[in-house]
């Protein structure tokens, strides 16, 4: 296409690849919850109203958004040809501002404004008005269908196979530019699958119990899986909550949703009907009891990524907590009684766990020259605290583990409890290889799915349960 034709940008899934008014909508509910009731009543006003008022309350960080690159190198070199750039966009002209102030690559800026929300129709009476008779268009959705069939040239730009084919078919296309891949292994990052991992814990109170009845296990499978899915669905709203720290890190920016590969939208569909399934799952297939428990986590961990991560050390405290959360659960869905032993050594192994995490991340952040961590009260200085914390949680663990052997129920319960000493000595061996994993820079993930994926940890853990199994079942003093 001639540079003196020229070329017209949508911003909404075009130039971007996220829609800055759900955005804006996710920004408004972290700033003030309340004007989420106000919604309806602005838009009873019409969209250029609702844009309007929400524009007023938040600040949409433009250099934050998720751009695609490879249109933006394309306008990059059309503008360098000496072709005018026009921005035209149905969001509100303080968003389109912003983000051409950042991007500084456009001659004109055509937005909505408290009068006209241009969109359809309108955004091509504007493009007329503006720029004139003869312009190419780069849009993304069937929306812009309007504004194609007043353009010389069309763009397409992440659209849909259908929409794409029956613009080809109307219109003379300039330039095709294709949508990221949002199939299933993108989802399965957006779900944490890898995270379900962490469930395994549902099963322990019945591994400690030795009760392995068919009908219990059953259960509990489902009970993963209930438990899993609701996991998932939270994973996805504190993406979508925390998309502005996720863009800024150097690791979280590539996940689904703030790299804008997977748009919030569906990630509000999803989280509410993962929540729903697993719910309706925990009611009708596990029991009332099992439900209430789920509902308490999602709760808590809701709590905790909304709010409670932002503090020092209650952070840490919540974590231990959530972990132990799970082992009751696990013990309400198939009735079996969780002793105060369990409960004290899971708060403490965990609480040890999460500061593992803690301390890992502070030492990564200080190998990089950083000081302080982003959205969370952590400084590089804070790990002469922490990591004598997380030692004296562990030794704590081992001491609660050595009185349970003694305890009256143990002795009654397993054939040789002395045997159990040898567990003691491999969590003590478990526990201080972690943390010197962590020392050596080594601890770059999860610790619970870290131990899950060494090979090492994995060998200790089995061991572990080899001698438990052994102290429960064989009458040493008997047989030798």
């Amino acid at each position: 296409m001639s540079a003196a034709v020229p070329l017209v940008v949508d911003l909404d899934g075009t130039l971007t690849l996220t829609d800055t008014l759900v955005e804006s909508v996710v920004l408004l509910a972290r700033q003030s919850p309340s004007s989420l009731l106000r919604l309806p009543f602005w838009l009873l006003r019409g969209r250029e109203a609702l844009k309007s008022e929400i524009a007023r309350r938040v600040e949409l960080p433009a250099a934050q958004l998720p751009y695609r690159e490879e249109l933006l190198d394309y306008l990059r070199a059309e503008k360098a040809a000496g072709r005018e750039i026009v921005l035209a966009t149905a969001a509100h002209r303080k968003i389109a501002d912003d983000v051409a102030a950042h991007l500084g690559l456009f001659d004109r800026v055509l937005a909505t404004d408290e009068t006209r929300n241009l969109k359809g129709s309108n955004k091509l009476a504007a493009i007329r008005e503006e720029v004139g008779p003869e312009f190419a268009y780069a849009g993304d959705s069937p929306a812009d269908l309007a504004v194609w069939k007043g353009a010389q040239a069309a763009l397409l730009v992440g659209a849909s196979e259908s929409l794409a084919r029956q613009v080809r078919r109307e219109h003379v296309v300039e330039k095709e530019f294709a949508r990221p891949a949002a199939g299933l292994r993108v989802w399965r990052k957006a779900l944490r699958v890898h995270q379900w991992a962490k469930n395994v814990l549902l099963f322990v109170p019945m591994l400690t119990a030795f009760s392995f009845a068919p009908a219990d296990i059953a259960t509990m499978l489902l009970a993963f899986l209930c438990f899993s899915l609701a996991a998932s669905a939270t994973y996805i709203a504190n993406d979508l909550w925390d998309l502005g720290n996720d863009r800024q890190h150097p690791r979280k920016r590539l996940r689904p949703f703030a790299s804008g590969v997977l748009p919030i939208t569906s990630g509000v569909a999803a989280a509410a009907g993962l929540m729903a399934v697993a719910f309706g799952l925990a009611v009708l297939g596990v029991n009332a009891g099992f439900a209430a428990m789920l509902l308490a986590y999602v709760v808590m961990t809701t709590t905790y990524s909304w709010s409670l991560k932002e503090y020092v050390l209650v952070d840490v405290m919540a974590l231990s907590i959530l972990y132990t959360m799970r082992i009751v659960t696990g013990s309400v869905a198939v009735g079996i009684e969780t002793s105060s032993w369990l409960l004290a050594f899971s708060l403490f192994v965990f609480l040890s766990l999460a500061l593992v995490k803690r301390c890992s991340e502070l030492k990564a952040l200080q190998g990089s020259g950083g000081n302080s961590t982003r959205g969370r009260d952590y400084r590089v200085s804070d790990l002469a605290v922490l990591w004598p914390m997380g030692l004296a949680s562990a030794m704590s663990a081992v001491v609660v583990f050595g009185l349970y052997i003694h305890a009256p129920e143990t002795q009654a319960r397993y054939a040789t409890p002395t045997l159990l000493w040898a567990a003691v000595a491999l969590l003590i061996y478990w526990l201080g290889r972690l943390w010197i994993k962590t020392g050596r820079d080594e601890m770059d993930d999860d610790p619970v799915l870290y131990a899950l994926k060494d090979r090492g940890s994995r060998l200790v853990v089995i061991a572990m349960g080899v001698v438990m199994g052994c102290a429960y079942f064989f009458d040493l003093a008997a047989i030798f």
